[in-house]
């Protein structure tokens, strides 16, 4: 499947990867998946069973006594060759992605880019971080040090916006460590971990990764089942707090990644063409469906009507269309339903009285009458106790805001229940210091709009846009060890 990209039709089934083999799920329900930019159905995800979740628990935990015995140098060999598989087949990963998604296929490069340079953060871990401490002679004949274990088998609950960069956040940071783990992509989006399930399966020894497709059932099981000792998530807040609630309430280890109602703000001493020109992939790339997304644009002062021009002139500009067209700038909502959701979003701005300066629910497509598309929308005169300035509405919707002083633009984001990020633009070093240490939010960009970390710093959140204690990417090390203490002495 992975070398035959362009021979993908309908009838296209997406099968679990259990103890190194695809299998197809015997149950009987299943969700049709889509090609969003042409609104075509390309195949269908079936919603597996709870025994074939048992199964590939089963087969994570047979796997993992001998996986976690092979010397770390030897390890860390099978996730250079993950590495050097998925560069080799990333025109092909990067086409299911957007195939799937619908981004454009300059978005699902990215996307791989990202995946790839979390393997290799997890090898450097092995190399480093993995390392025990030593100190000899802490009384009289008596030595201690402390090592990292591994812990057996864990969980991976992923979003569909995604669907190969978010699992990579934490995959090869269990695998280096010594784990073994089964892995859920979104019913939404699986055409891309599917693919990624080929590598898998050349890759390592057979049970060492597994991928079970499902739903709600899926992932009871994973948060129920005893051998499970960790889950990760990302997705929506009322989502992520079940999880974490359900998974804790189980004994085991949760990081669980919620949703965003992300700020960014502009001071009078903005350099406005390059922060505009960095706003406006921020607010509306991957059509508003991420968690860095920008929603609330805040003009801070005299700033506001020169802002606001050049936002919208500039957002009139961009390309709604097919993800396969490099000169599209904008590709679809995910699904028909989510085109749907953000379009209620609309309706309820302008119930609230904010102003309608830039309408997207009108674009076509000419090639493509049946896609997801939406085009860039802007609300101005936003208030804050508006709904759609406090909800996430994960879609290519933006508003504009205005206040007159930084102490009440971080006082505005400090009131959202959401502290995913948030970022200024400035040329103050004085204002910019003090936004980062007084925003309440885990990922801070100055005069960077998308303030998205590399792989060897943790993705931060705080509020309910994050629920646990260590956060993916590079502080997965220790959410995937513990530590054993071993006081030693020789008579």
């Amino acid at each position: 499947m992975i070398d035959n990209m362009s021979k993908l039709v309908k009838s296209l089934r997406i099968d679990n990867l259990i103890n190194g083999s695809f299998k197809p799920s015997s149950s009987e329900r299943r969700q049709p998946i889509y090609d969003p930019g042409a609104g075509e159905e390309i195949g269908f995800v079936p919603f597996s069973t709870k025994e074939e979740v048992k199964d590939a628990i089963g087969a994570a935990e047979a796997a993992y006594d001998k996986w976690s015995k092979i010397p770390v140098p030897d390890r860390i060999q099978y996730l250079f060759r993950l590495k050097n598989e998925m560069e080799s087949h990333k025109d092909q990963l990067a086409r299911s992605i957007t195939l799937n998604h619908g981004k454009t296929i300059s978005e699902a490069e990215g996307e791989l880019e990202r995946a790839i340079q979390n393997v290799e953060s997890a090898i450097s871990v092995a190399y480093t971080l993995y390392k025990g401490e030593y100190m000899p002679t802490v009384a009289s004949g008596i030595d201690e040090m402390s090592e990292r274990v591994p812990l057996g088998v864990f969980a991976s609950i992923n979003p569909f916006n995604f669907p190969i960069m978010v699992p990579f956040w934490f995959i090869p940071y269990a695998l280096v460590l010594g784990n073994t783990i089964v892995v859920k992509p979104s019913e939404i989006t699986p055409l891309g971990m599917f693919m990624v399930g080929e590598i898998f399966q050349k890759v390592f020894p057979p049970g060492v990764v597994n991928i079970v497709n499902g739903a709600k059932e899926v992932v009871d099981e994973l948060l129920s089942n005893p051998s499970i000792k960790g889950i990760t998530f990302v997705g929506s807040t009322n989502v992520a707090k079940y999880i974490y609630k359900t998974a804790s309430e189980n004994g085991k280890k949760v990081s669980a990644s919620g949703g965003a109602k992300n700020f960014a703000v502009v001071m009078p001493d903005a350099k406005l063409e390059q922060t505009v020109a960095n706003l406006i992939p921020s607010f509306f790339g991957n059509a508003g469906q991420r968690c860095l997304a920008n929603a609330n644009l805040v003009a801070v002062g005299g700033v506001y009507d020169e802002l606001k021009r050049k936002f919208i002139e500039a957002s009139k500009r961009l390309v709604v269309g097919y993800g396969f067209d490099r000169g599209t700038d904008i590709g679809p909502l995910v699904t028909e339903s989510a085109k749907n959701r953000v379009q209620g979003y609309i309706e309820k701005g302008i119930e609230e009285g904010a102003k309608l300066v830039l309408d997207g629910r009108n674009v076509r497509v000419p090639d493509y009458p049946k896609g997801f598309y939406l085009g860039p929308t802007i609300f101005d005169e936003v208030s804050p106790d508006m709904v759609i300035a406090k909800e996430e509405i994960f879609g290519p919707v933006a508003n504009i805001m205005r206040v007159e002083s930084i102490e009440e633009a971080i006082e505005l984001i400090n009131r959202s229940r959401y502290g995913n990020a948030a970022s200024i633009f400035t040329t103050s070093g004085v204002v910019a210091r003090k936004f980062a240490s007084e925003v309440i939010a885990g990922n801070i960009g100055v005069n960077v709009a998308v303030a998205q970390p590399m792989a060897f710093f943790p993705f931060g959140g705080m509020k309910e846009s994050f629920f646990g204690v260590l956060h993916p990417q590079i502080e997965t090390v220790n959410f995937y060890t513990d530590r054993k203490i071993v006081i030693q002495r020789w008579f």
